[in-house]
């Protein structure tokens, strides 16, 4: 039995226990059944305002995404390459990637207001150490010895040998956090909706709360989750696994 068929007979026997479920323990009060969750789909889909949900968040969450990358990949190179700012700066965003991202919120507001700045600040803030943390490491576990190498080579030092080997040579670790670090964004931007004004998928599970639509909230948890495991198995996993095999071949 193959992984897929293996993993669709799962689903199809997870569908009918929570139809069962609902039927005989009446969840129907606190938990939406099968049909009512598809129900809610279709609606959504159909209305529009699920798909214009969908684009506002990975609008956000893209954007967001791309500045904590770039950021977290420039602050992690200098924390390998240069060791005051590891044992100064490198040790305060230790500190800080234990702080949820939504603790920041509320500075989020009184800063930049209940609108999308907020929303891209706090959902950056909650990759951004995480990229950090996983570039020092990949440059810092590169070998001296190839280093010297590719310096006698003529590669030379500065932003020539960074992208030219000591990127590719931490593309294992880099990668590894880029997973994480999609994972952290995706959290930090559904808690930002949630308080911010506008059209996201946030702000579609403050508004079933508040109408006690537990078939759309639970419409927008499987949105989200189909989109996060869709995007790490064929993006995220398939580079990470591609630059393995590369590491490992060398």
């Amino acid at each position: 039995m193959n992984t897929a068929l293996r993993r669709t007979l799962f689903l199809v026997l997870l569908l009918i226990i929570w139809e069962v479920g609902f039927r005989v323990f009446h969840w129907g009060w606190k938990f939406p059944s099968p049909l009512q969750t598809f129900q809610a789909f279709y609606d959504g889909f159909t209305e529009g305002h699920l798909l214009a949900a969908i684009a506002a968040s990975l609008r956000r969450l893209l954007l967001s995404f791309v500045i904590s990358v770039g950021l977290g990949t420039i602050l992690g190179y200098l924390f390998a390459r240069f060791r005051y700012i590891d044992e100064t700066f490198g040790f305060l965003v230790v500190a800080l990637q234990t702080v949820p991202s939504i603790a920041w919120l509320p500075f989020a507001i009184i800063w930049f207001g209940l609108n999308d700045t907020s929303v891209v600040f706090i959902t950056a803030i909650g990759a951004t150490w995480t990229m950090s943390l996983a570039t020092r490491t990949g440059v810092m576990n590169i070998s001296q010895i190839h280093l010297r190498a590719a310096q006698m080579l003529g590669t030379g030092s500065g932003y020539r040998l960074f992208f030219q080997v000591q990127l590719p040579a931490a593309f294992p670790h880099w990668i590894t956090g880029i997973r994480v670090a999609w994972a952290f964004a995706w959290r930090a931007l559904v808690a930002g909706e949630l308080i911010a004004k506008g059209v996201g998928l946030g702000q579609m599970l403050q508004d079933g709360r508040g109408l006690g639509d537990t078939a759309s909230i639970l419409c927008v948890v499987i949105i989200i989750a189909v989109i996060g495991t869709l995007s790490d198995h064929f993006c995220f996993k398939k580079l990470e696994d591609n630059s393995v095999l590369r590491f490992q071949s060398k």
